[in-house]
């Protein structure tokens, strides 16, 4: 559930009078100033968890597809930090490979 329908959610129950105007303040402040899913230490472990290589946006073996799905980062960001980085060293190479070893597939 995002953000948004957690508060739209939260004004139904205020409206409804289930909620007192100090609760929802509360409630409301709790949820904007929570850290973001991806963030909290539970949420990175559920998004390395959820990792997989694309079947559909691959150009070699879905690695940077399959983290651009993840990530909600561009599959072509992905793709030019890989070749930035195998051109700083071959440490593109390296983690790609790795990631296509490690990463099950879509």
């Amino acid at each position: 559930m995002s953000l948004a329908d957690e508060l739209i959610k939260l004004e139904q129950l205020r409206e409804r009078g289930t909620l007192s105007a100090e609760e929802f303040d509360r409630v409301k402040a709790r949820l904007l100033n929570a850290l973001p899913e991806a963030v909290s230490p539970g949420g990175v472990v559920q998004s390395i968890n959820r990792l997989r290589r694309s079947g559909h946006d691959r150009w070699v073996a879905g690695v940077c597809g399959g983290l651009a799905a993840t990530t909600g980062v561009e599959s072509w960001i992905w793709r030019l930090l890989m070749v930035a980085l195998a051109f700083a060293g071959g440490l593109g190479l390296v983690i790609y490979a790795l990631l296509w070893i490690f990463v099950p597939a879509d």
